[in-house]
């Protein structure tokens, strides 16, 4: 019988507070002391739900560290049981890809393996990040105290060769959004300063892509989840260690392994997702390029059925991103008594555009089968605390007739 240890749950504060938690997760990177289940210390709901779906109290594998709740917007939870060996090839992978560790800027919540990830970089390599209040909303016009304070810093640290420690942040593309469309210039140039700023939790258009580039900022596109301890392919290359593999007899399917895997879910051992050992099932589709480099084409478990055709929501939403008018757009399927199945899409725009050319716009790229059969204009896509799209709320209030008509 495997050996165990306890499970503790720690509650994880909005702020400057979360730092009363860096002893216990620099003892967590030595691989000391209880495992952690990180919650939200301001929602108690969620804590609830996440107490009761992973059992604090009860023995847990000894090799786990770490359990990360996965970031659905339906049913329970699953917590990926991470070790402090797989948090530690994270780091590292992600500090050779990037050049090296350095000190980083926390702008996302802390109990999320994104936010959690940011904290432990940057203590591994021996400096505090700087961290953002984000629990009001993101701010821009706040960037260019935090990312000052982390270059200040950064060059405190002992880097690679001895020279100052690199800096960073992590962002989902709603915040570079935020900062590009809304921001001061002396935020978009604060971003700039960094070394790199990793971009994920959703798809980016590749408009934004383009913006950021041109206003100098390094923009380092991350693919991963929390049963691969966050990214492991960045600009869609491997991370080294990382292999991809797609299953082309499952509908092109991502398998990843890797030192990052998680060592199962704590609350649902067998699971198929890990049935192969080393390996970590995705729900994503994909394809790898002539260049090596990976392709995610939308997700498995949200592809649509069309009168008979299947359509991944993605393809519509990367067209979709690709016109000039278009922020964010989020595409769902709702109930059709002829087709089963219709697309709709909601989307943010940045100038007046017609939902007929939309619809164009869309046929002209994938056909007239993917085009949306309504699109409605709203102010802001609701979003998960992580910051990912709510996709079913969207798709409830197409069908309550609170948007779309």
């Amino acid at each position: 019988m495997p050996a165990t240890r306890d499970l503790r749950v720690v509650p994880v504060p909005g702020g400057t507070a979360v730092a009363e938690l860096y002893p216990e997760l620099e003892q967590l990177l030595d691989d000391r002391g209880p495992a952690l289940l990180p919650v939200p210390a301001d929602d108690p709901v969620r804590t609830r739900l996440l107490s009761d779906a992973m059992r604090p109290g009860d023995p847990v594998d000894d090799r786990t560290a770490l359990v990360v709740s996965t970031s659905g917007s339906t049913g329970t939870p699953k917590g990926a049981m991470l070790s402090a060996s797989a948090l530690a090839a994270s780091a590292s992978a992600t500090d050779a890809f990037l050049g090296g560790p350095g000190r980083w800027l926390l702008a996302l919540p802390g109990h999320h393996i994104a936010g959690l990830q940011v904290i432990l970089r940057s203590l591994r390599a021996g400096l505090e990040p700087v961290v953002m209040d984000v629990t009001g909303g993101f701010d821009p016009a706040s960037l260019p105290d935090a990312v000052d304070a982390c270059r200040a810093g950064a060059s405190t640290g002992s880097g690679v060769g001895g020279g100052p420690t690199r800096a960073y942040t992590s962002l989902v593309p709603g915040q570079l959004a935020k900062v590009l469309d809304d921001g001061p210039p002396e935020a978009v140039t604060a971003l700039a300063s960094l070394d790199a700023v990793l971009l994920g939790g959703a798809a980016a258009a590749p408009e934004l892509l383009a913006r950021a580039a041109a206003a100098g900022i390094r923009v380092v596109r991350t693919y991963g989840m929390s049963e691969t301890a966050g990214g492991c392919v960045y600009d869609g290359e491997p991370l080294p260690g990382v292999t991809v593999e797609i299953d082309d007899d499952d509908g092109g399917r991502v398998w990843l392994s890797g030192p990052q895997v998680a060592l199962g879910y704590r609350n649902a051992p067998g699971h198929p997702a890990f049935a192969r050992a080393g390996w970590f099932r995705t729900d994503d589709a994909g394809r790898v390029g002539e260049d090596g480099r990976l392709r995610i084409l939308g997700r498995l478990d949200e592809a649509l059925s069309v009168g008979g055709l299947t359509l991944l929501p993605q393809a519509v939403e990367d067209s979709l991103r690709q016109h000039a008018a278009v922020v964010d757009v989020v595409v769902v399927g709702i109930p059709d008594a002829r087709l089963g199945t219709r697309p709709v899409a909601a989307v943010t725009l940045r100038t007046a555009v017609t939902s007929d050319e939309l619809r164009s716009h869309v046929t002209s790229l994938l056909g007239a089968h993917a085009a949306p059969a309504a699109v409605a204009v709203v102010d802001a896509l609701p979003l998960l605390p992580g910051g990912k799209i709510d996709r079913r709320t969207v798709a409830a209030r197409f069908v309550d007739g609170t948007i779309g008509g």
